[in-house]
């Protein structure tokens, strides 16, 4: 066998390049996992997700992706069926585009996956909240006795929380969505995304106008107050529980594992979006005890509550707490929402502030 370098032909030449660029490209992913597991290791406990959480972030956003996905596809599919049959199968038998975003780093968004990320640990929580016995709370549950309100639009509110509760309890049983139940503005870059994922696929082609068409046909159809966090927030405005009502109201829905009305009515009693609620139910500590006290929630309605969240997660520091009671229940109310006066501006004025203060 000849070694003299005029028998290596073309195709030689091209498989040594092909070669050496898979070689290059194997360093890059080997530097790349090290640095990935050197951040990994250095992670804070309290920062990192539990098994549970990351399972579950994970079937969120896989399910997420599919239904915008294969509602994209079908919309263009059904307008090129007839045209160009050939370029439907295309667009119809495309690979899943999750592996393109993941790997574009296009869903590493902050407020994506802080949107994913408090809408999981929340689900969550409804499983781990210890609930309380019927003769506490009555025996039937708070939404089913809002339900049958003789106030129509306080029946309808409640109707709908369930609704929506039910809908999103769906996914932890069939990992499966019909819809993303997004923000509108986090719903709109998903979609185009996700449009050009596909259009990347099939490359310039008579699908490009039919991909559009589809993503504004999509995006057109998204209703963001047809979420669950929107329905707790219509439920809690339109009940306008009285301050002397506020504590019984909250502990039948914390019975009740009603995790979502518990964020709504607190944001609602302190004038906070639910969002900015939401991750200080989560996140608990001094700024949720505030918010319990700014309530104008008594001692042992905040003890109740912070004993309830304490049980259900055990990165909670029950004996910290039970440490703090005294303390907590001496801040004023008006002194708690002076506190957190900060909080209860507009979220985007809050983002600007910060990202002016960075510029200092």
């Amino acid at each position: 066998m000849s070694i003299d370098q005029g028998d290596w032909d073309d195709g030689a030449r091209a498989s040594a390049s092909t070669l050496l660029a898979r070689a290059a490209a194997a360093v890059r992913h080997a530097d790349r996992r090290l640095a990935e597991a050197i951040d990994d290791f250095f992670l804070a406990d309290d920062s990192r997700l539990d098994d549970r959480t990351r399972a579950a972030l994970a079937a969120t956003l896989t399910a997420m992706i599919a239904v915008v996905e294969n509602d994209l596809r079908r919309r263009v599919v059904t307008h090129l069926a007839g045209a160009d049959p050939a370029l439907a199968n295309r667009v119809d038998g495309g690979a899943p585009v999750l592996g393109r975003l993941v790997s574009s780093g296009l869903l590493r968004d902050s407020d994506l996956m802080r949107e994913l990320i408090a809408r999981t640990r929340q689900d969550l929580l409804v499983d781990l909240l210890p609930a309380l016995p019927p003769d506490e709370i009555g025996s039937a549950s708070l939404l089913a006795r809002l339900a049958g309100s003789a106030d129509a639009s306080v029946a309808d509110a409640a109707l709908a929380l369930m609704a929506t509760e039910s809908r999103r309890r769906g996914l932890a049983d069939s990992n499966r969505l019909d819809r993303t139940e997004l923000p509108a503005e986090l719903h709109h870059r998903l979609v185009w995304w996700i449009a050009a994922a596909i259009r990347e696929q099939l490359g310039p082609s008579a699908a490009d106008r039919m991909i559009v068409e589809a993503a504004l046909r999509a995006l057109a159809d998204h209703d963001e107050g047809d979420r669950l966090e929107s329905a707790a927030t219509r439920l809690a405005a339109t009940i306008d529980p009285q301050p002397t009502e506020l504590a019984t109201v909250l502990t039948h829905a914390l019975g009740d594992r009603r995790v979502a009305l518990v964020v709504a009515l607190l944001g609602h009693a302190l004038g906070m979006d639910y969002a900015t609620m939401r991750q200080i139910v989560l996140e608990g500590g001094v700024q949720l005890w505030l918010a319990l006290r700014g309530a104008g929630l008594d001692r042992a309605t905040v003890a109740r509550i912070g004993l309830s969240l304490c049980e259900a997660d055990p990165r909670r520091d029950v004996e910290a707490f039970a440490d703090q009671l005294e303390a907590i229940a001496a801040i004023s109310p008006d002194e708690a929402r002076g506190a957190l006066a900060p909080l209860r501006l507009h979220p985007d004025f809050r983002a600007a502030m910060a990202d002016l203060e960075k510029r200092r």
